[in-house]
């Protein structure tokens, strides 16, 4: 009996060894099977966020003939309005060019505030053909803001016509009479990232406008500016070519 009772024991050691040792590779197995169908759910899950996102975009964007609540004085063919839009209003007022892209957050309005009646008067903002304008923008127009064709804008750029009245010394700034100046943008121009274009500036054809550069004043064609306030760093001259432009002589003019 003794030799028959050590030999269950061992057995019953035995099985029981390997059946823990079974209950652990089934446990460690479920383990990675519940990890990997996790992974795979987070991938299809986000797999289906992103394209509902792109479904989104593409269903928002703006385009000729798809325009929804807004009613623009001219909208060209080619030209989209990425989604999100940025603030829209009184766009009958607005003139888009063909084949424009305009980005996502981008805020183009014309008077000084929604649902104005700006009259029978022709586009106050208008943005011609083959163009780009930045994701972030804004381009503010209460009296006149011209884009030529080709004009290339980078992302966040300020372009308005009006500033604020500030001589009044008893009266907010934010409360007195503005005062408007038109803006004109040359045809094939380039605006840097995060370029300010105030009231009254002209640029001409083909300036590149340094990033950061807050632009007042008129500029010739075919020249390089930057800086605050903006000045002509470069500028083609016919017979002599590309040539930088001397700072120290110019501020001491």
């Amino acid at each position: 009996m003794s030799a028959l009772g050590t030999g269950l024991s061992r057995l019953r050691a035995a099985t029981g060894g390997a059946g823990t040792r079974w209950t652990a590779a089934a446990g460690d197995a479920g383990t990675r099977w519940t990890a990997a169908a996790g992974d795979a759910g987070a991938r299809m899950a986000a797999a289906m966020v992103h394209r509902g996102d792109d479904w989104i975009r593409r269903r928002g964007q703006l385009s000729r003939g798809r325009t929804g609540r807004y009613r623009f004085a001219h909208f060209g063919e080619g030209t989209r309005i990425g989604f999100p839009v940025g603030c829209l209003f009184n766009t009958e007022w607005i003139s888009l060019g063909s084949r424009t892209l305009v980005g996502e957050h981008v805020s183009l309005t014309a008077g000084m505030a929604p649902c104005q009646d700006l009259g029978d008067r022709p586009p106050l903002l208008w943005i011609g053909d083959a163009c780009v304008i930045g994701r972030g923008s804004h381009i503010v127009a209460h009296e006149s803001v011209r884009i030529g064709g080709h004009v290339y804008v980078a992302p966040y750029v300020y372009i308005t016509d009006q500033n604020h009245g500030y001589t009044a010394l008893e009266e907010p700034i934010g409360l007195q009479i503005p005062a408007n100046r038109p803006v004109v943008v040359g045809d094939g121009c380039w605006i840097g990232t995060g370029v300010i274009i105030l009231p009254g500036t002209r640029l001409g054809r083909n300036v590149a406008v340094a990033g950061g550069a807050v632009v007042r004043g008129t500029f010739p064609d075919h020249c390089v500016i930057g800086g605050v306030p903006a000045r002509v760093l470069r500028r083609y001259e016919p017979g002599t070519g590309w040539r930088a432009v001397d700072l120290d002589r110019t501020r001491s003019a």
